[in-house]
């Protein structure tokens, strides 16, 4: 069986660092919904970058969200952590304009946010929102190929093996 490890905090954070884009879930319309979604963060502060739509509408009518993020290498060798709270969105024209550039500074371009020039289906324009995750609380886990009953051999390994 395939050893699942705890992730220490700054595990989770250094993870987070990294990987800068997970999936978010959320309700809409009383039915759960995942989207891939790029974060930011600052600090503690983790935000959400996107334009008015299926997200909005639902973190909007329900601000309990989820966002995970993963690193996998292969079966046998990944990380993921989960980060559970409170979206809220940013109506301080200040806080829009900081969070704004630290955004561009990571992501010039806005994408995949900002990857459209018309109103779409939807009779949206492309109308930016921040939200922020607050009273949040997160949680790792981790393997690195180690079975506590023995030693887990990659599908490589175990092809070279048995020829």
């Amino acid at each position: 069986m395939l050893n699942i490890d705890e992730m220490s905090l700054k595990d989770i954070r250094k993870l987070l660092h990294k990987v800068g884009y997970g999936h978010l879930a959320f309700i809409y319309e009383g039915k759960p919904y995942t989207m891939p979604l790029h974060y930011y963060l600052e600090d503690s502060d983790i935000y959400l970058f996107t334009t008015e739509g299926i997200k909005t509408y639902g973190m909007d009518a329900n601000p309990e969200i989820c966002l995970q993020v993963e690193e996998v290498h292969d079966s046998w060798h990944w990380r993921s952590v989960m980060v559970m709270g409170r979206a809220e969105r940013l109506t301080d024209r200040q806080d829009i304009e900081r969070v704004t550039k630290l955004i561009k500074e990571q992501n010039p371009t806005l994408t995949p946010a900002i990857n459209r020039t018309w109103i779409d289906a939807w009779g949206r324009a492309d109308i930016v929102v921040i939200y922020r995750i607050s009273h949040y609380e997160m949680s790792g886990r981790m393997t690195d190929g180690v079975n506590s009953q023995q030693e887990i051999k990659t599908p490589r390994e175990i092809h070279t093996s048995s020829t």
